[in-house]
């Protein structure tokens, strides 16, 4: 097999987004040292043409998504069924089920092989908006059937997300997980000064790394707190993320007194990976997470994880933290869980299964559904004398 160029494209994609933009970069980064030729084209402010560690990136302006907290999305189809055609992939990749669907019958009329990598669950996202379940249900199998007719194949992280595409009887779903830098994010970060910044030595650090949006639910975490707080734990919470509901949350913590500090969007990856590494306990109360990128890097850090019940992440953790009803008092329930656990043992699980999601597995799994392979055999995950 000869390099291939990988079109990819995303939307819903800001310079202070997480999960996505993260996924974008590494596996742009593994499919650059496997050999291949990876484009990735994002919408933002103005338009941009770039050489990067994770190979070419174009921006194509967009408009921005009110309400979304900086989201811009690609709106002009005639520009970018333009540039594709100019691009000329061997292989197209999108990460956006809605808007972007369009492509999935632009690459079927080029015959491009293209993949829909599905990043959350349709019907647990409609939830979060205020859709019952069984109305949830019934436009997630719409929307859904849509897209697995339209695609060649769709990509699931874990089993929890591929489960809504089953039951609509798609035969065209492949299990590609994604990963962690497991160099990156690793228990040395561990600081005693980050961690005295805000917790006393007999306190009890709650970290919540995520964008402060309904889907994500992060009004669970000031509840848990004050849940904690209410049974005599000196618990306080760390909040790395921003979104639209900050300013709301902000104001629930002032009112009932929590001691919640906002940090908003943390750009500097050495500081996030120290109080990552600092906390307690981190907390991923969203429940419509397919996978979970900041429970993972917790883990990676030696932190143990406690996540909601209705997501993906309960088959992600293991056994390397507690899992909770979508509520204040349960999340409460199972840091008390969590913390009772001798803390050597618990670092060391959270540390263990998360040496089980490298990028190199995921870049493999990824080329696996693109009928690819690596020209070049790169293995980036180094794990060995990591402390």
């Amino acid at each position: 097999m000869s390099a291939l160029r990988i079109v990819r494209l995303a939307n819903f994609v800001a310079p202070a987004s997480g999960g996505l933009r993260t996924a974008l970069r590494e596996l742009g980064k593994g499919y650059l040292a496997a050999g291949h030729h990876p484009v990735l084209v994002v919408p933002g402010e103005r338009a941009s043409d770039q050489e990067t560690e994770q190979g070419r990136v174009i921006t194509v302006p967009g408009p921005l998504l009110p309400g979304t907290g900086g989201y811009r999305v690609l709106t002009d189809r005639r520009r970018v069924a333009a540039l594709l055609a100019d691009l000329a992939p061997d292989r197209l990749e999108v990460s956006d089920r809605t808007t972007l669907r369009w492509t999935g019958k632009w690459a079927r009329r080029a015959r491009v092989p293209a993949v829909m990598v599905s990043h959350e669950t349709a019907d647990g996202v409609l939830r979060t908006w205020g859709l019952s379940e069984a109305a949830a249900r019934r436009a997630a199998d719409a929307l859904n059937t849509r897209t697995a007719h339209t695609y060649a194949r769709v990509v699931c992280t874990t089993g929890f997300a591929e489960r809504e595409f089953l039951r609509i009887g798609a035969r065209n779903v492949v299990r590609a997980p994604l990963g962690v830098d497991l160099v990156a994010r690793r228990p040395a970060l561990r600081d005693a000064r980050v961690r005295a910044r805000y917790a006393r030595e007999d306190g009890t650090l709650l970290v919540m790394c995520s964008r402060l949006s309904v889907e994500k639910r992060p009004g669970t975490a000031l509840d848990a707190l004050e849940a904690l707080r209410r049974r005599g734990r000196r618990a306080v919470l760390v909040v790395a993320g921003d979104g639209p509901l900050r300013s709301r949350l902000e104001q629930r913590a002032r009112e009932r007194r929590l001691p919640v500090e906002f940090l908003g969007h943390v750009a500097d990856r050495a500081l996030l990976g120290a109080l990552q590494a600092s906390a307690d306990v981190c907390l991923a109360p969203g429940p419509a997470e397919t996978f979970g990128f900041a429970a993972l890097e917790a883990m990676a850090c030696g932190t143990p994880v406690v996540v909601s019940a209705s997501s993906a992440l309960p088959e992600v953790i293991g056994s390397a933290g507690a899992v909770a009803a979508d509520h204040g008092e349960a999340f409460a329930d199972a840091v008390e869980l969590t913390c009772g656990r001798p803390e050597r043992e618990r670092r060391a699980a959270a540390r263990a299964r998360a040496e089980c999601f490298g990028w190199d597995t995921a870049v493999t799994a990824f080329l696996a559904a693109h009928d690819a392979t690596a020209l070049t055999p790169v293995r980036r995950d180094v794990t060995e004398g990591v402390a």
